[in-house]
């Protein structure tokens, strides 16, 4: 397949994985208060593209996502200074979602593939919950006081109870349903 071809193709597919993804983070499975939501694998899109068509595709595809995010979600943190507006930019959306696209990256070192893919997501994954965790600390902490459970813990904690309570079961679904795409239909994950 000759390169225009193949650029074409990995442009289709990358819209393609940004419209599915949009789509399965609409369905939500459980919402917290203030932000941040369990939804039906909706970061399994961006780590295929990872997969299929490598770094350089999967950071696009999942910055794109995170652009497209933003416009859909986008809250004012509390502070309301240029610094928390940037920090939550890039925390909450950009780097969030854009290394969504360094799973391949992860799984390189990996001769079996399917453990490969299963480190890969879960990395990515955890990644995406240390971004909400810095954010929820450095931006997003005056909202700890809302919660009776949170006082009398730092704003570190409260961050890592808050964030982890939804990324957590959101690591492990896209991590399982990785684990059984790759099993049931390896293709999916094949390079192109």
């Amino acid at each position: 397949m000759n390169s225009t071809k193949t650029n074409t193709r990995a442009m289709v597919e990358c819209a393609l994985m940004i419209a599915v993804g949009t789509v399965l983070a609409q369905i939500k499975i459980f919402e917290m208060p203030f932000g941040g939501s369990v939804t039906l694998i909706s970061m399994l899109p961006f780590i295929l593209v990872s997969f299929r068509h490598g770094l350089k595709w999967g950071l696009l595809t999942g910055f794109v996502n995170s652009l497209l995010q933003m416009l859909l979600g986008f809250y004012a943190p509390p502070a309301g200074t240029i610094t928390a507006i940037i920090g939550m930019i890039l925390l909450d959306y950009i780097l969030a979602f854009t290394l969504l696209g360094t799973a391949c990256i992860f799984a390189k070192p990996f001769k079996n593939y399917i453990v490969g893919v299963i480190v890969g997501t879960a990395s990515v994954c955890f990644i995406r919950f240390i971004c909400s965790f810095l954010s929820g600390a450095l931006i997003w902490g005056s909202y700890q006081s809302s919660y009776e459970w949170a006082a009398g813990l730092s704003v570190w904690e409260y961050s890592f109870i808050y964030n982890g309570s939804y990324m957590l079961p959101e690591l492990i679904l896209t991590t399982v349903a990785a684990c059984l795409v790759v099993v049931a239909a390896p293709k999916f994950f094949d390079a192109q």
